[in-house]
């Protein structure tokens, strides 16, 4: 099959968010993150990579069950997975020899996350794919978006960690690039087997040079596997439209994604239950489809391993849904 002819046939397929900030379900010291996503809890409150690194030494979902959360897609009429293996937190969600902060070295769980999906997604025919922070990196002294400023109001203001690395001048982003981002993506482009695409996301720092090095090093890996606009400097292989952006008509490209969340959160926030209800899901999967669009669509397990109860119900009923008007 065309290396793009599945991402045409696909449709539908799920994101799962999940990490450390997942411990902290959109709260810290009695406060909560209201109106903003919980996986940038650590940035929103801007914890010092000292304490926000101690939820490592409590990260043991002891439910965590790959299969499940593969089936649960599949019987919803997914036909692909995006997993977070590195968010912008910089902990791996795999087995990295890069860096110890990672699920296996860092963690009294000691699995590989990573590995465990990419041998349910093979067992029950779904697509894998993995989304890859490659420019913000608070764990990282060199992360990038230090060029940026400030970018929003209130507590989120910044994309750098400039908490712990206050002197934005002295940021090199090449050192962390060279030092972490590179060698992670070979690892994950090298280490699980057939990935449908790799996900980017917040190109903000990269220079041209640095995409085309990037881009080409998944092509020479993966030379099937697609990469999406995120990269940047006008990089990538299909569209990601913006966060939660439903277009009217496609954008031009000929193969094109919107992201999107069930309630309004990507990682797990404990009380955030505006969820989208299965019929307007259907509703949306619907519109975007029949313009030649993907609905990739979130869920974001809690710190047992869980998906939620409203995310699992609501796929759930999408998936009755959908083959109830395929019989019609």
């Amino acid at each position: 099959m065309d290396s793009k002819q599945w991402f045409r046939d696909a449709k539908f397929g799920m994101m799962i968010h999940w990490g450390l900030y997942s411990l902290l379900a959109g709260e810290w010291k009695g406060r909560r993150m209201n109106g903003y996503i919980g996986e940038w809890a650590q940035q929103y409150f801007r914890i010092p990579l000292k304490e926000y690194s101690k939820l490592a030494d409590a990260f043991n979902p002891v439910f965590f069950d790959a299969e499940e959360w593969v089936r649960l897609a599949k019987n919803a009429g997914m036909k692909y997975i995006v997993f977070t293996s590195k968010h912008h937190d910089g902990f791996a969600m795999f087995g990295s020899q890069v860096s110890t902060y990672n699920v296996v070295d860092g963690t009294p769980f000691k699995r590989d996350v990573v590995e465990e999906l990419a041998c349910a997604c093979k067992k029950y025919n779904i697509r894998l794919g993995l989304y890859y922070s490659q420019d913000l990196d608070w764990q990282h002294p060199h992360g990038g978006g230090y060029t940026m400023g400030k970018v929003w109001c209130g507590d989120a203001a910044y994309l750098t960690n400039n908490w712990d690395y206050p002197d934005d001048g002295s940021k090199d982003y090449s050192i962390c690039f060279n030092e972490k981002i590179k060698p992670q993506v070979k690892e994950i482009l090298t280490g699980y087997g057939d990935l449908c695409l790799i996900w980017f996301d917040v190109p903000v720092t990269l220079s041209r040079e640095q995409t085309d090095e990037l881009y080409k090093m998944v092509k020479f890996y993966q030379p099937d596997c697609l990469v999406n606009s995120r990269i940047g400097n006008g990089y990538g292989d299909y569209e990601s439209a913006e966060d939660n952006f439903i277009p009217d008509e496609n954008s031009g490209m000929k193969l094109y994604e919107s992201p999107c969340t069930m309630n309004d959160t990507w990682g797990y926030k404990s009380y955030d239950n505006n969820w989208k209800s299965p019929e307007e899901i259907i509703r949306l999967k619907e519109h975007l489809n029949s313009r030649g669009m993907n609905y990739l669509l979130n869920v974001g397990p809690d710190p047992l391993g869980r998906i939620p109860g409203p995310s699992a119900d609501i796929l759930r009923k999408v998936g009755e849904g959908q083959k109830k008007a395929v019989c019609i």
